[in-house]
């Protein structure tokens, strides 16, 4: 039997230009198998378009990109139906006679097997985008293309749909790609940290905090002061509080 490739995504030198101005300069990516990215950078660098491109919703961006296995997004907005229930949201589009079935165990994993038969209005924030991880799991994906998931959830919300994730992620072991502009959120969940600045890949860097991990573990701060530096947010770790 052939062993499976290593990396779920190969990209090389993905352009992308709108209206005569170039987002996308020759972006180069690999994601491991099984391995958690975060792609950060400041607002209109590209993350969200370089998700696109990964999950095959846009076509006119340029260069070479393979992929392996089935691929699921969660954008940050749910995109629930709402003229379907939730169990119906969440097996759309699965095919087989067990599309049910996998819908209720989905829904059970993200502790929400007590809603199924709810409509989308009845949900909170955090419910429905539970929801649509269930959708993305019941597709078994070997690739999660996540788009600031959690950008629109209270502070709350947030820390428990990360730990969600986190969750998520040792059960089911697929790679993920995670956009997002929260530093801690990046540091807390992801393996390796890609900054993307002028098009490119500015830089990488190799989060070994081990796991579990929390912001107040051996050397979270010193990576966190120099992802800030690396999105040229002023910061002054040494400065006191002002009362």
């Amino acid at each position: 039997m052939a062993s499976r490739p290593a990396s779920v995504v190969a990209a090389t030198g993905i352009r992308r230009v709108f209206a005569g101005t170039t987002v996308l300069a020759g972006v180069d990516l690999r994601i491991r198998r099984g391995e958690v990215v975060a792609l950060l950078g400041e607002s209109g660098s590209g993350k969200s378009t370089l998700l696109r491109i990964l999950a095959g919703l846009d076509q006119e961006a340029t260069g070479e990109l393979t992929t392996t296995g089935s691929t699921a997004v969660v954008f940050q907005e749910h995109r629930l139906l709402p003229w379907k229930r939730v169990a119906d949201n969440v097996a759309l589009g699965v095919r087989g006679r067990d599309a049910r079935e996998r819908a209720r165990t989905a829904l059970e994993e993200v502790g929400l097997a007590d809603r199924s038969g709810a409509w989308p209005s009845e949900l909170s924030g955090g419910q429905s985008q539970r929801v649509a991880f269930a959708r993305a799991l019941v597709r078994e994906p070997d690739l999660l293309l996540l788009d600031e998931p959690f950008g629109a959830l209270d502070a709350l919300t947030r820390l428990k749909m990360q730990a969600l994730f986190g969750r998520l992620h040792a059960g089911h072991g697929f790679a993920a790609l995670l956009v997002t502009h929260d530093v801690e959120e990046a540091l807390l969940l992801a393996d390796r940290l890609l900054v993307l600045d002028r098009g490119r890949i500015a830089e990488e860097i190799e989060v070994d905090l081990g796991r579990p991990r929390a912001v107040d573990v051996p050397g979270f701060s010193g990576l966190r002061r120099r992802l800030l530096t690396l999105l040229h947010v002023p910061v002054d770790l040494e400065a006191p509080i002002s009362p």
